[in-house]
């Protein structure tokens, strides 16, 4: 009998979008191969503790978004640097067996930020998704539309506002047009974005931008059709078909992305033409490369009546849940969920063997 892979779930995070990451990993870990892996579920609560959880009361009201929670555990467990991916409780100090590849289904800071996989380089296991770089720069949205932009891939115009900076509306204006959108640097599933037509929106709009992060965007606002491409691979990354979000919202807010059943319509694929799809699946596979991204990324982007494209943004951990794009378009091409989540452990793996073959002395 092949031996099965331990495999530890890691989802929740000191982060606002805590309760999107719950509904993903719910869907996760459902369609995770029970004959292929030993699944081991780590609850991080909002405190950043790391909780051994129980996989038939890990959730509490997991059937509604609005009210979904971690379940409490008495039993905190941590990754030690140098442990090899040993599991050590932290209060007996009793290891819960060595896990062999790690899958965070964490979104926002915290978790897609390049801070977890840092811990999990220094703790020598692999794990799916881009690395250190890759994920710092997918997260910070600044960095990433000048890296692209660097690459001659078209973003909309933006202005950076650190806190205790401070800007006129007018200038605003001047620079982008309006609307605009107001946004954290580093947050995503739409947490703290704001349509702004006036300066008291403005105003409110960075007051609570300023909530979030330390550092926001002001953006133009595009007229153009919302298209998403899936990404999968290390150094030959291929695209999915892609897909079109289609808001009944004024745009695709969090409220629209995960708490109303109506607040989309996903077309999958997207009604475009061969020519414009092979112009998205290109692009989303430069901007991986050029952003470092390896494993996993939904690349976002703006399609003008011109036929004109422009990147919005990258997700180097995209959403998982029920109603999420990345493992929907990944279906439509052919690829589905179980075995989407096979080819991301074992791109995992691949990587982990490679980077240990590589020299750490002269």
């Amino acid at each position: 009998m092949t031996k099965k892979i331990k495999i530890a779930v890691l989802f929740g995070g000191k982060s606002a979008e805590h309760e999107v990451s719950l509904q993903s990993a719910r869907n996760v870990i459902d369609a995770l191969d029970k004959e292929k892996y030993e699944v081991i579920l780590i609850g991080i609560n909002k405190a950043g503790k790391w909780l051994l959880s129980n996989t038939s009361n890990y959730l509490l009201h997991n059937n509604n978004p609005k009210l979904i929670k971690l379940n409490k555990s008495n039993k905190e467990v941590s990754l030690v640097v140098q442990s090899s991916g040993n599991l050590t409780d932290i209060h007996t100090k009793k290891t819960h067996g060595k896990i062999d590849v790690v899958f965070p289904v964490l979104h926002g800071p915290y978790g897609e930020d390049g801070s977890i996989q840092g811990l999990l380089k220094l703790a020598g296991v692999p794990f799916v998704g881009a690395g250190v770089l890759g994920s710092a720069i997918g997260m910070d949205k600044d960095v990433m539309k000048r890296l692209l932009k660097e690459a001659g891939i078209p973003v909309a115009k933006f202005i950076v506002l650190r806190a205790g900076e401070k800007i006129s509306f007018r200038s605003i204006i001047k620079t982008l047009g309006f609307p605009v959108f107001v946004k954290p640097a580093n947050l995503g599933s739409s947490v703290g974005i704001s349509k702004v037509k006036n300066e008291k929106e403005f105003k409110k709009a960075l007051h609570n931008a300023f909530q979030y992060d330390s550092k926001i965007l002001i953006e133009e606002a595009i007229k153009g059709r919302e298209i998403e491409c899936s990404v999968l691979g290390n150094e030959k990354p291929i695209a999915s078909v892609p897909g079109e979000v289609i808001p009944s919202h004024e745009f695709y807010s969090y409220k629209a992305k995960y708490l109303d059943e109506n607040g989309a319509t996903l077309q999958i694929p997207a009604k475009l033409p061969k020519l414009t799809v092979k112009k998205i699946q290109g692009t989303a596979i430069m901007a991986f490369k050029v952003l470092n991204c390896e494993g996993m990324a939904r690349v976002d982007f703006f399609l003008k009546k011109n036929g004109g494209i422009l990147v919005n943004e990258i997700n180097t951990i995209p959403g998982f849940t029920a109603i999420s794009m990345y493992p929907k378009m990944w279906e439509a091409s052919g690829i589905p969920y179980p075995k989407l989540l096979d080819i991301l452990i074992r791109l995992a793996i691949e990587r982990f063997n490679r980077e240990k073959k590589l020299r750490s002395s002269i």
